[in-house]
């Protein structure tokens, strides 16, 4: 099998925002980009089924 690729990505985000998923990151045993990543994926999920609903 062969791996994913990934991209990678500059993300400027304030000084808040980053404490924030920082934080949240750490709750969950996460880096910060593993938690940026989890976010994204799980939006972009929900984006996908919402779509999917609106077609039928």
């Amino acid at each position: 099998m062969v791996p994913d690729k990934k991209k990678s990505l500059l993300l400027r985000i304030n000084t808040e925002l980053w404490n924030d998923l920082n934080a949240w990151a750490k709750d969950e045993l996460r880096s910060v980009n593993a938690q940026i990543e989890y976010i994204l994926r799980a939006e972009v999920h929900k984006r996908k089924k919402r779509r999917r609903r609106e077609e039928d």
